[in-house]
Formats: structure tokens, C-alpha cells, sequence
């Protein structure tokens, strides 16, 4: 088969590999729409150290499964493989698995013909749904995840509430469109990239600014959603959210200082981090597309698998307006 292959930092390789085997208990899926997440560019970046290269990338898929029960069923996958028979997974919990695994991260992943998951990894594509929209799963799952632990402890309801986004790509725009789904209408969000923050204001979900431009209101956000983590969006977000206010950390872009832990205590902030989704936010997350609830989806950008490299090369120059590139094998 043929797949894009992580060779080096800054490099990927479309080139040929072998076929996926599927053992007891797992299908084969060809893959028909795959997304390009910031976790792949951290990969390509060479700053996770959890992806050693030769490595097939991607988690962000639906396909069509080969073999097994479910043979000819269209399907999201779940990337997520946990034991199943932990307290966490038994709790709801199975983000938290100390077993967890993600496909693409050291087992191959999506960006290929074909993979072989778990069959209980497996979910239904409503009937119509088009590949490419069930691929935004994971990115819409990871964003409602997040909101839903920040609103068990809001002091009031996000439709109530001003909320700051610090990054304008696929979750930080994702987020938005769920939180003006909820009725939120005081919504900012900031992105460094020129063409990003055009694409998102485009999609009329957020009040869009330059953060090297200026900063937002100090002490003026009931919650801010952090969808890079850095250590410079963790000292906006100490500087921005109001006391009893709730920091939502999603990103992972590095583990710099930043977050003023002393603002934190003496103004009773709360501080959340968020990792994946449970297979039950996967469910709400395919529904919330399927349905429309999030309007239109024109700010991704579909392309070949066999141009992944040039996909990553423009992500990485910041020559890419699109919230999310989503790759598709054999066009």
C-alpha cells in the first residue's frame, strides 16, 4: 500500500509499505479521509519524543471497513486503544488508561491506504455523512471534551459566559462553533498566522484579533480556552481570566513557564487540563456533525495523500489558511 511516512524531522515520505495484517480481534479499514492534527507537526517538528521515526502519522480518520464483522461498513475510527478493564476505562474514563495508545503515535497510523484497528475501536458513519466531515471526529471530540469539563465548573453557563480561545486552528475554531451552538456570544479568538485568523473570522464564530498586535482584556474572560499551550498562552491566559474563572488547557505545544501559579491561587482560578475525549464525547462529537449543529464546514482543505509532504511543508512555513488539512489516499 502506499502511505506518507514520517522519515525525520521536517521530513515525510509518500512511499510504499506493507500491508497492514489484522490480528484476533482487529479489522482492516481503508482509510478514505484522514486529517493533518498539531500533534503531527510536533512529530515533524522532531518535539515528540513519543514518535520515532520510521513512523506512519495520523489519528483524525474514517474509512471503510475490509474485513471482519463489520466488512462494508463506513465508519469513524476511535484512535484511541485502551484495555477496556481498568478503573479508569470501567469509570468512563478510558482517556485516562494508564494502557492508553493512539494510533499514530507508536503504532502506525492513517496516513495510509489501509490500517488495522481494533473492531471495538470501530464507530457507525451516520448514513450520508461524507468521509472528509466524519474525519473532523477526533479534532470536535477533543474540543467538546474540553468544554464539558470547563462547564462542571464555570460559575455560570458558557451562554452567560465571555470566553477567550488562544489559537485559531481546527480546535480552537471547533470549540467556538460549539460554544455559539450553546448560545455563547461573547467570544475572542487570537492566532499569530495572518491567513488563519482571516479563515476563522470567515466563519463569523468569534471576534477574531492579532495577539502580536495587542492583548485581550485583562481579568476579562469567565473561561479561556487554551488550544496551543505554550508557556506564552499560559501567562495570557493567567493574565485574562477573572478571579474564579477557569483556565481550559488543551494545547501541547511545550512545557515552558508561563503560568502564573501565584494569580491562580490568590484570585481562585481553576486550571484544566484536558487529554482526548471519552468514546461517549466521539459519539456527541460524529452527532454534532452529522446534524449540522456546527454550520458549514468551507475552512478545511482536502488533498491527495501522495502531497502530504507539501502539506506539511506549508504547515510548518504557516502558508496554509485552512484550520485543518485533511488528506485523501489514493486521489
Amino acid at each position: 500500500m502506499k502511505a506518507l511516512v514520517y522519515t525525520d524531522t521536517l521530513e515525510v515520505q509518500y512511499r510504499e509499505e506493507p500491508d497492514p495484517t489484522p490480528q484476533a480481534g482487529e479489522a482492516l479499514v481503508k482509510i478514505e479521509a484522514v486529517g493533518i492534527c498539531g500533534s503531527d507537526m510536533h512529530a515533524y517538528h522532531g518535539k515528540d519524543a513519543r514518535r520515532v521515526p520510521p513512523l506512519i502519522l495520523g489519528h483524525e480518520a474514517s474509512g471503510r471497513v475490509l474485513s471482519g464483522p463489520h466488512a462494508g461498513e463506513r465508519v469513524v475510527l476511535n484512535p484511541l486503544i485502551t484495555c477496556g478493564a481498568c478503573g479508569a476505562c470501567l469509570s468512563g474514563r478510558a482517556n485516562l488508561c494508564a494502557k492508553r495508545e493512539l494510533i499514530g503515535m507508536r503504532v502506525a497510523g492513517a496516513f495510509a491506504e489501509m490500517i488495522a484497528v481494533p473492531e471495538q475501536n470501530l464507530l457507525p458513519m451516520p448514513r450520508g455523512m461524507g468521509a472528509v466531515l466524519a474525519s473532523l471526529t477526533e479534532p470536535t471530540a477533543t474540543a467538546l471534551h474540553a468544554l464539558r469539563m470547563a462547564e462542571r465548573v464555570l460559575d455560570r453557563p458558557t451562554s452567560e459566559s465571555r470566553v477567550l480561545i488562544l489559537g485559531g486552528g481546527s480546535i480552537g475554531v471547533l470549540a467556538a462553533l460549539l460554544l455559539k451552538h450553546r448560545g455563547c456570544e461573547q467570544i475572542v479568538l487570537g492566532d499569530t498566522n495572518r491567513l488563519r485568523r482571516q479563515t476563522a473570522a470567515s466563519v463569523q464564530c468569534a471576534e477574531v484579533y492579532d495577539p502580536a498586535a495587542h492583548l485581550p482584556d485583562p481579568q476579562g474572560f469567565d473561561l479561556v480556552v487554551d488550544a496551543v499551550g505554550s508557556g506564552s498562552t499560559r501567562a495570557v491566559a493567567s493574565r485574562c481570566v477573572r478571579p474564579g474563572g477557569v483556565i481550559s488547557h488543551i494545547g501541547l505545544s511545550d512545557n515552558e513557564p508561563g503560568l502564573d501559579t501565584r494569580t491562580l491561587t490568590l484570585s481562585e482560578i481553576t486550571f484544566i487540563g484536558h487529554y482526548t475525549y471519552t468514546p461517549s464525547d466521539l459519539c456527541a462529537a460524529i452527532e454534532a456533525l452529522a446534524s449540522g449543529q456546527l454550520g458549514t464546514i468551507h475552512w478545511i482543505e482536502c488533498r491527495a495523500l501522495a502531497e502530504g509532504a507539501q502539506a506539511f511543508r506549508d504547515l510548518h512555513e504557516g502558508q496554509a489558511g485552512a484550520q485543518k488539512i485533511i488528506l485523501i489516499p489514493g486521489s
